[in-house]
């Protein structure tokens, strides 16, 4: 039974937190927010992560979120304190992650004069938020956080972003905690996976597709023992791989940036796809180009939690209102199908996926392909890795194997500077695990203070810096459509050794291939965050291109 009692707004609001569960948050410290930070002083069950860019404690509070399934919590002061943490916003916005941010903000007899930083949060995150309001009286604290993190965590996941008047947060009031929330997910009934097997008993050439957010342990292994019952070749959305298996002999690998460029075709001829969780967003759907729109040429079936997700953009034959967890629950009672009658089509697409391991010939220093297999070796099954936007992270992604519970945490948004303040983050939330972050050097100068975080918390992430002195992504881009017209990629050249090791991490630079395996090992046993510098060729643009080779593309186009 809850009970009343006189509190600050400030004491109110870190109760709900407490009656919520929240054991961790991320901030930078405001003083707009002050009295939330003193109630924090009295509140050791919440461990307070201090960040050093709004930037950073969102994306850790995001990064939170996709590793627990619990709204990551960040905290920032109004204006731009506010600005800076938009990012992290936007990511858990598009990357269906629950959070919950935390603006100070203006007292209310100063509102709507443009007092000293005032924004209206409402209208700001309004577009990037699933929720976006502010707490103007301190007795309803209580009814707004319960109601932020029931919208934060039900349906499709994301962001609520709540403004605190720094007035309301003084006052007292007299008022019952609320109870813990609880998350309302879809599961999809018995009617439903009878619907779903009618029409996959029909397929010839039949594909799953699994992706989305908030997946369990038991969710992902039931979806490979589903895959291989069926014999059904089973792919994953962008920066989803590790929701299933790649050791499974019917993975057929990610439809993102670095998947079997045969996946694409592939997709298009599948005759009845089954679409798991997965948004069907632009990367995945490689531009909206892999099915028609809004009919697709496929059968399509497509389990979501949100219904508002079903016929979004491409309408299903059959829409199942569902999470992931709830759709394989479900189907463990499901008869498999003749899956021999596709076998021939199920190992081809285990085979594209197979030949996209196989090293690339390459006869510089540092072969980063080489590199990344040595490390898959050398990563526990239970690793967590963290990557940044950009083509260095094609790496990572052809060449690691996923899978449960290996955790692969990136940004489906392709948001630069997350990878570094999500492997803090991982690196604190699973103290026993080990967490390697993939950046760019161009991140790294975005976001990579974070690891002085990491030192001051006792984290442990092994921060990998891809260095080829340019923002490359761009470069492919500038160089396909605009061939050897370089302007704005070039990078100076840094030494984030050197960067590493002021900022309290063991840091090595390496520039051989056969350098990396014992420079990680000293990492690992150094016992505190570390950062691996890779001096990489800026000619190798990404896992399949190269400079010349795009230039090389370009003139011949031009000459036709």
């Amino acid at each position: 039974m809850t009970t009343r009692n006189s509190r600050t707004g400030g004491r109110i609001l870190v109760d709900q937190l407490l009656v919520h569960g929240a054991d961790m948050a991320f901030c930078v410290p405001g003083e707009s927010y002050l009295e939330v930070l003193d109630a924090l002083y009295d509140s050791p069950q919440i461990r307070l992560i201090n960040a050093r860019h709004e930037a950073g404690a969102a994306n850790m509070a995001e990064a939170y979120g996709k590793l627990t399934g619990k709204p990551g919590i960040a905290m920032v002061t109004r204006g731009p304190g506010a600005c800076h943490a938009a990012v992290g916003v936007h990511t858990a916005f598009q990357d269906s992650t629950p959070m919950i941010l935390i603006v100070g903000q203006v007292a209310r007899d100063a509102m709507d004069r443009e007092g000293f930083q005032e924004i209206d949060y409402r209208q700001m995150f309004g577009p990037v938020a699933k929720w976006a309001t502010q707490i103007d009286r301190t007795d309803r604290i209580p009814e707004y956080m319960s109601r932020a993190y029931h919208v934060a965590t039900s349906g499709r996941p994301g962001p609520v972003v709540l403004a605190l008047p720094e007035d309301m947060l003084v006052e007292t009031a007299d008022v019952r905690d609320a109870e813990p929330y609880v998350a309302h997910r879809a599961a999809a009934t018995q009617a439903d996976v009878a619907a779903v097997r009618k029409l996959l008993d029909g397929a010839r050439q039949p594909l799953m597709l699994i992706g989305g957010s908030c997946w369990s342990d038991a969710a992902c292994r039931r979806a490979v023992a589903f895959a291989e019952a069926n014999n059904i070749p089973t792919a994953v959305s962008f920066r989803r791989q590790e929701l299933f298996s790649n050791a499974s002999p019917v993975y057929a690998g990610d439809l993102g940036t670095s998947g079997p460029p045969a996946l694409i075709k592939r997709f298009k001829e599948a005759d009845v796809v089954l679409v798991v969780g997965a948004r069907l967003g632009e990367m995945t759907t490689q531009g909206y180009t892999t099915l028609d729109s809004p009919q697709p040429r496929q059968t399509l079936v497509h389990v979501h939690p949100d219904a508002d997700e079903l016929g979004r953009v491409f309408r299903p034959s059959l829409g199942v209102v569902s999470t992931g967890d709830g759709f394989f629950a479900a189907a463990e009672t499901m008869v498999p199908l003749d899956g021999k009658r596709w076998a021939a089509w199920t190992a081809a697409a285990r085979q594209d996926y197979l030949a996209t391991l196989d090293v690339p010939a390459y006869a510089g220093a540092l072969d980063a392909a080489k590199v990344m297999h040595v490390l898959d070796e050398l990563l526990p099954k239970d690793a967590i890795v963290t990557l940044d936007a950009g083509n260095h992270t094609g790496w990572p992604q052809r060449f690691l194997r996923f899978g449960r519970p290996r955790r692969e945490v990136g940004p489906t948004s392709g948001a630069m500077g997350y990878s570094v303040p999500a492997a803090v983050a991982a690196s604190l939330v699973h103290r026993d695990r080990v967490t390697v972050s993939f950046v760019g050097d161009g991140g790294f100068m975005m976001s990579g203070q974070e690891v002085a975080t990491a030192v001051q918390y006792g984290g442990k992430p092994i921060v990998i810096v891809f260095n080829n002195k340019m923002y490359g992504t761009i470069r492919m881009h500038q160089e396909r459509e605009h061939p050897e017209r370089v302007v704005g990629t070039d990078l100076s050249d840094q030494d984030f050794s050197a960067l590493g090791k002021a900022l309290g991490c063991h840091a090595e630079r390496v520039s051989r291939t056969d350098d990396f395996a014992p420079a990680f090992d000293r990492a690992l046993k150094s016992g505190r965050a570390a950062v691996i510098e890779l001096l990489t060729d800026p000619e190798i643009v990404s896992t399949r291109l190269t400079i010349s080779g795009l230039r090389e593309r370009a003139k011949a186009a031009k000459a036709r």
